[in-house]
């Protein structure tokens, strides 16, 4: 069987994005076992807790699920960097009553290693952002029985996911929450709408495409499926779901979300990230230009965020949200996979109607 073929057999096409912070095994096998494909966001984990962490996967559920690894750079960056950048750190840290971490041992699990546990597990699909795989990468996970999508934010970087023999690309369009997974060019070339981006990737390659940016119902479903696309990944939708571990004043700050309400921003982790706009956000704008490269900053603001969460502060938190945060609604994950497919369907069926192709013989 294809990837093609795993995606048409799913009783309802969406699959959960990785929403590291926002989500655990719980959302993943709720939406697997609604009918989608759910996602565990394993790039935090060290490669020995990702071999028991699949298993627990797989034990829970006889549905397809997906692991997800960011493909962080090793990092050693020069001491004085390191420094300066917790000196800019530090009257946050000060206003928070908190201590300004040391200099970290460890910036980022190793990538190499948790790849070759991921490979050693053989999970049913494998996703992967911020690079691309070796084409050996990719055989070897494709020897054990795993399916590879990587992510693509242009055509080109579709293109090398396709060279590398990926079995699928995940297009993720300028809306989408969180980091921006360009690896090819600047972040102004990443900037693509999920419409362009769907359709062009559509056309450029053979490989079947999942839409994610700004899908937050049944007629974002529909459309992006009326692009072209294989499937949908959605992420913001599920924020407040009641199986994600979204944090308090997070959750808050989604539901009481204005208008216009999300920037990119590389304050928080180094690397350009979609999140609602806050105090944090504003004044490190200015600098966020000099701050160290993802994984360093996102590791030196680590025990800022979460003192922040702690002391119950939105304006020290990295808010993670796409551009359609505002049509997120709470419920159980399951039942929100069944209505937003139930309101494609309808969508569609209106469509066929509008179109002449609902009409009775």
């Amino acid at each position: 069987m294809s990837f093609a073929d795993l995606l048409r057999s799913l009783p309802i096409p969406i699959i959960q994005a990785p929403m590291v912070g926002a989500s655990t095994d719980a959302l993943a096998l709720a939406i697997s076992g609604a009918g989608g494909m759910g996602t565990l966001a394993a790039g935090v984990l060290a490669p020995a807790e990702i071999g028991p962490a699949v298993a627990a996967m797989r034990e829970a559920t006889d549905a397809p699920f997906a692991v997800n690894l960011l493909m962080a750079p090793a990092a050693s960056p020069d001491l004085a960097e390191v420094q300066l950048a917790l000196d800019r750190l530090a009257p946050w840290y000060t206003e928070l009553g908190a201590i300004v971490p040391a200099t970290p041992n460890q910036f980022a699990p190793n990538f190499e290693a948790q790849l070759g546990a991921l490979t050693a597990a053989g999970p049913p699909v494998a996703t992967f952002a911020f690079s691309v795989l070796t084409r050996p990468q990719v055989a070897a996970l494709q020897a054990a029985g795993t399916y590879v999508v990587g992510t693509a934010t242009t055509v080109a970087e579709a293109r090398a996911w396709a060279d590398v023999g990926a079995d699928g690309v995940c297009a993720q369009g300028v809306e989408a929450g969180g980091h921006r997974s360009h690896f090819l060019g600047d972040i102004d070339a990443s900037l693509v709408g999920t419409i362009a981006l769907v359709s062009t990737i559509c056309a450029a390659t053979q490989l079947p495409v999942i839409a994610a940016g700004g899908i937050m119902d049944g007629r974002g479903v529909a459309a992006a499926l009326a692009l072209g696309a294989s499937a949908v990944q959605m992420g913001t939708a599920f924020l407040l779901a009641d199986e994600a571990v979204t944090s308090v004043p997070w959750r808050r700050a989604v539901i009481g979300v204005g208008d216009e309400p999300t920037r990119l921003t590389r304050a928080f982790t180094g690397r350009y990230a979609r999140g609602i706009e806050n105090r944090f956000m504003r004044l490190m704008h200015g600098v966020q230009d000099d701050v160290p490269d993802y994984p360093v900053q996102n590791r030196l603001t680590q025990p800022l965020r979460a003192a922040a969460t702690q002391a119950d502060d939105p304006g020290m938190i990295s808010l993670w949200a796409g551009q359609g945060v505002t049509l997120a609604r709470p419920g159980r994950a399951a039942d929100l996979v069944r209505q937003w497919w139930a309101e494609a369907g309808h969508i569609a069926a209106e469509l066929a109607v509008r179109t002449g192709r609902g009409l009775s013989a």
